[in-house]
């Protein structure tokens, strides 16, 4: 399952104005804001992210079961060919409990495993 999804852009201030408009009708509100991102959700829980990350790239992350998952998709991606952009840990800025790994894929895509558990 995918847990959330962030695209770059150019302006953040720009397009964080166009998407809290343009997602309104579907129930979105902003949940989260840093400097260069911000988080858009349902419900208190942002799964959709704008930031200025860099032309072209994506980030997705997947839901993983437990720590453990994180760990083991951490691994398997470093030895297909992955290169590290943030081994297994807590993020706390995110929330106490967010548990994440970070790998770039062959194309530089930002690929993430994470538990909020």
């Amino acid at each position: 399952m995918i847990d959330h999804v962030s695209v770059s852009v150019s302006e953040v201030a720009a397009s964080r104005d166009f998407y809290e408009k343009a997602l309104a009708p579907l129930g979105y509100v902003i949940v989260m804001q840093f400097p260069q991102a911000v988080g858009f959700g349902v419900a208190g829980k942002p799964d959709f992210w704008i930031g200025a990350k860099g032309p072209g790239k994506v980030h997705v992350a997947f839901a993983a079961s437990d720590r453990k998952a994180v760990d083991a998709f951490y691994a398997a991606a470093m030895a297909a060919g992955g290169k590290d952009n943030g081994p297994p840990g807590v993020r706390a800025h995110y929330h106490p409990t967010y548990y994440g790994a970070f790998v770039l894929d062959p194309d530089g895509n930002n690929i993430e495993a994470v538990c909020h558990s």
